[in-house]
């Protein structure tokens, strides 16, 4: 059906990029009846939900606890509660293709039924779109997410992010990047094209500005040869002569590029250096033994290899950059493989969105809550697909690819 020009999509596509929460305002509260709207986004660390009409509506806060608008934002459902002045308040999660942006609240003098649950269900759909449309041409909603200031190397990393979240029904994706305000060289990113989606997880050599930039040529030289239609070895090749014709070995960046096919389940990877991976299959959790090859950029016309690994219905793939796997605070051992794993494993019956926030605060409380001493950035890909033939691999089996 032809959509109609009072619908809430035409309505917010007609708004200037820095009015959306104002039209949906508007719109639940003289097409749905409704008496206050406010949209709650997450911040950075997604360690809060802060209001985007905070002058007009003081609330949000820490995601902790059980409040209504955690529950809501944790669970991706809808919450009802009285409300303070009567009637009830609504919460809507906001997402688009699986990136958690925020909770929508809104106002109602009696509990909605099912149709208007559904109606204000795609104000927040429709918001959700149009706030990441938005997000390059208007500072307001990125203002409201931080609670200090970025570093201009943190400000760089989040703007070469691709998101935090990817849903499709194949698998569900999530990552997340420390100390958010400061963080300097390590980055992730990903890429969902036709049957395959590419995952890079990257550690930048160095610290600060500086390791940001060497980050950001890294990240479009491997998008460039992706886009291109560059195979996975040949986005590791082109990024690793890319960074030397630049540097001539001076600077490197240790990455792990991997490709799934949504068809199979089939994992191709190229391991360039220190990010690790582990598999998470039932209740264990294993380290993925790569051949661990040149970082990128080391030296002239270095080639790649591919290893493939199998994945069956409900694995869990996190991928984390050395900040978390070798983290040592104040002279204690290394983080490593089996803290890393006890982590991973608490977080078997969460979501890949939460399950990134929960191995994260478990590396907070190995540093006693202190500042990271370097990047961390922790990549979870929860693997939905049908099962697939996986005679002769094994959980974590390798098998040399040598295709390009």
């Amino acid at each position: 059906m032809p959509e109609s020009h009072g619908s809430v999509a035409a309505l917010l596509r007609a708004a200037a990029p820095d009015e959306l929460v104002e039209v949906a305002d508007g719109f639940v509260r003289t097409r749905l009846g409704g008496s206050r709207t406010d949209v709650l986004v997450a911040d950075y660390r997604i360690a809060g939900l802060w209001p985007v009409l905070g002058e007009r509506h003081p609330a949000g806060g820490p995601l902790a606890g059980t409040t209504a608008a955690v529950r809501c934002f944790s669970s991706q459902r809808s919450v009802v509660e009285p409300a303070a002045a009567g009637g009830v308040r609504l919460y809507l999660p906001v997402t688009a293709w699986g990136e958690r942006i925020g909770v929508l609240v809104t106002d109602f003098a009696a509990a909605p039924d099912g149709q208007l649950l559904d109606e204000v269900g795609q104000v927040a759909d429709e918001l959700a779109v149009a706030l990441r449309a938005a997000d390059r041409d208007t500072d307001r909603y990125r203002r409201a997410r931080r609670r200090e200031r970025l570093t201009m190397a943190a400000e760089m990393q989040w703007d070469l992010l691709p998101g935090r979240g990817q849903a499709h029904p194949a698998y569900q994706l999530a990552g997340q990047l420390e100390p958010a305000y400061t963080v300097g060289g390590d980055h992730f990113d990903w890429a969902l094209t036709d049957d395959r989606l590419t995952v890079t997880v990257l550690n930048g050599d160095g610290a600060g500005l500086a390791a940001s930039l060497l980050t950001a040529v890294t990240v479009n030289a491997m998008r460039n040869a992706r886009r291109s239609g560059g195979s996975l070895v040949e986005q590791a090749e082109l990024a690793s002569d890319t960074v030397f014709a630049e540097h001539r070995g001076t600077r490197h960046v240790a990455t792990l590029l991997l490709e799934v096919d949504l068809r199979t389940g089939r994992v191709r990877l190229v391991d360039a250096g220190s990010p690790r991976a582990l598999l998470m299959r039932g209740q264990q959790v294993e380290l993925l033994q790569l051949d661990q090859q040149l970082p990128l950029g080391m030296f002239a016309d270095t080639r790649y290899e591919a290893q493939e690994i199998q994945l069956e219905p409900d694995d869990r793939l996190v991928v984390v950059s050395d900040g978390v796997y070798t983290a040592t605070p104040d002279g204690r051992p290394a983080y490593g493989e089996s803290a890393l794993a006890r982590g991973i494993r608490r977080t078997r019956l969460q979501p890949a969105t939460e399950a990134v926030g929960t191995v994260m605060r478990e590396l907070h409380a190995y540093h006693e809550h202190a500042d990271l001493e370097d990047d961390a950035v922790i990549v979870c890909l929860d693997w939905q697909g049908m099962k697939v033939d996986t005679a002769g691999t094994g959980v974590g089996g390798i098998e040399p690819d040598r295709t390009g």
